[in-house]
């Protein structure tokens, strides 16, 4: 009955009339999803604790990236009974507001890495860099040694820090001209980090990698590994949520 009003044979028949049409379906079909996101003040609700990166997370996260690491951790917890028992919390939207890009991923050769963050001492993420079946036995990662022999040549931070501002991470001009210093200082104990502290709540100052006396890619890494999944209180905002 329809093929009387519609004849869909000229349509298939007729590569130039298809991929038009097809093109203005897929358009109609972005418009609808991407619309309705410039009608409403924000697509992702703030939660307390979120910040942006320290100089030294953020450096260790760009090496994470540089060695390919998301091709085999996701940083995802899907709100599952099975991942929430095994990861913790599910992951959630605010967490990832200031990644670009973000490392959410789908695949898992190893596990998710969302809730890393103060699970494993720095030494034992160390050691599994250097020789990751020393730690996992039945690891297949490829081991990373040579982090803990690269210094860390992070020059002139600021400019990273800058170019993230320009696309919405809210850091301050304070923050970009500090970032080297507060970079350094991060993984010096005995550096004055007041300044740092202020500016990234929650920021872990230590060294990193077992050797004081150098500021190496090691040291940037599990700095970034640690403070994943620590900014936000879950406990806290559980206890809020209950009924008086």
């Amino acid at each position: 009955m329809a093929s009387k009003f519609f004849d869909h044979t000229k349509i298939e028949r007729n590569v130039t009339l298809l991929s038009v049409l097809s093109l203005v379906v897929v358009a109609i079909g972005g418009i609808v999803e991407i619309a309705p996101l410039f009608w409403i003040d924000s697509t992702v609700e703030k939660v307390e604790g979120v910040r942006p990166y320290t100089p030294l997370e953020l450096a260790g996260r760009n090496i994470y990236m540089r060695e390919g690491c998301y091709n085999c951790h996701s940083q995802m917890i899907r709100p599952f009974r099975d991942e929430v028992e095994r990861y913790g919390h599910f992951s959630l939207a605010a967490e990832s507001m200031y990644d670009h890009p973000f490392q959410w991923g789908s695949k898992r050769t190893g596990p998710d890495l969302a809730r890393v963050g103060n699970r494993y001492s720095d030494e034992w993420h160390v050691q599994h860099m250097k020789d990751p079946r020393a730690v996992v036995p039945e690891s297949i990662m490829p081991p990373y040694a040579f982090l803990a022999e690269n210094d860390l040549t992070a020059h002139d931070m600021g400019r990273d820090l800058r170019a993230l501002s320009r696309v919405g991470v809210p850091y301050s001009e304070a923050a970009i001209a500090a970032a080297d210093s507060d970079l350094a200082a991060q993984a010096d104990p005995e550096a004055d980090t007041a300044a740092l502290l202020a500016r990234y709540p929650k920021a872990q100052v230590r060294d990193f990698d077992g050797d004081p006396k150098r500021l190496t890619e090691m040291d940037a890494l599990v700095a970034y590994l640690q403070m994943l999944g620590t900014l936000v209180d879950f406990d806290a905002a559980a206890a809020q949520e209950k009924p008086r």
